[in-house]
């Protein structure tokens, strides 16, 4: 039976390099893509999701409450290969259905950051199932063009910087478990797009017109960058932190990532996007 409430999400997130407006504005959403368990066809969810240790992502079969797991739950018991789209990347998952203890101990720290989580779980008696997503199979950007590319993956920082200034915001003065995954994943995230462009990207536009005042700058602030960076990780690392001090040094990383963002989407993206010779 057609869903036109979520079709119309789905047709939002597609156009949007998964962007959506409403109720769903600045949440993090991905598209989730099963086998039908009985129908074998392709069906796809969007799901809020959050940030694991790892490469993993992690999806609540919440329903809203209902007394029945959804739909999407019961496929991938049958079939755990996935497709996640994230709005920048499209790639293979295998989901992994929490149990016992780990499945109580994360979703205790969903509830931290997202308790309607634990208002779904009040509404029903079946124990709502923590899904794990892990890639098994990686994709480039969902782009036209490597500066279209880097655009997208530069959006996807900002919105996940944003996501985490909010729950800093909505915190208590305890930084939670769910809070520090959150921030030492996009610590990750960003050590590993730098090191790319270092080691990748940079040398590769070398020698160009026009790119050696521009990479020796762009190389400069990944050095301040990394060690903003660090100072965040060794943050979430003390157990005494307060989120007083985690929105100091959130905020100090915003500034320096976005000036570096857009600095190099205005002159990197030119030389990524140049014609090549003939």
């Amino acid at each position: 039976m057609p869903n036109h409430f979520n079709d119309a999400i789905i047709d939002e997130f597609r156009a949007n390099n998964g962007r959506v407006g409403g109720m769903f504005e600045d949440s993090r959403l991905l598209l989730l893509t099963t086998t039908g368990a009985r129908t074998g066809q392709p069906h796809t969810t969007p799901l809020g999701y959050l940030p694991d240790t790892g490469d993993r992502l992690l999806v609540v079969a919440s329903a809203g409450g209902s007394p029945r797991h959804p739909a999407w739950y019961h496929n991938i018991r049958a079939n755990p290969l996935v497709t996640v789209e994230s709005g920048v990347f499209t790639y293979q998952a295998e989901a992994t259905v929490l149990t016992g203890n780990e499945r109580d101990r994360i979703f205790a720290r969903i509830v931290e950051v997202a308790p309607g989580y634990a208002d779904y779980q009040a509404r029903t008696t079946r124990i709502i199932p923590v899904v794990a997503l892990t890639e098994v199979v990686a994709g480039p950007p969902n782009a036209s063009s490597f500066g279209e590319g880097l655009r997208l993956v530069h959006d996807a920082f900002r919105q996940e910087l944003a996501a985490i200034r909010r729950e800093v915001a909505e915190s208590g003065p305890g930084l939670g478990a769910q809070l520090r995954i959150n921030c030492l994943t996009l610590c990750q995230g960003l050590e590993y797009h730098h090191r790319m462009e270092d080691n990748g990207i940079f040398p590769a536009l070398a020698g160009q017109p026009g790119t050696g005042d521009v990479l020796d700058r762009l190389r400069v602030e990944h050095e301040r960058i990394a060690a903003l960076l660090a100072e965040l990780q060794r943050i979430i690392a003390d157990p005494a932190a307060d989120t007083a001090r985690l929105r100091a040094e959130v905020d100090r990383l915003t500034g320096e990532l976005e000036a570096h963002l857009t600095y190099e989407e205005e002159h990197l993206i030119p030389l990524l996007d140049r014609p090549g010779p003939g």
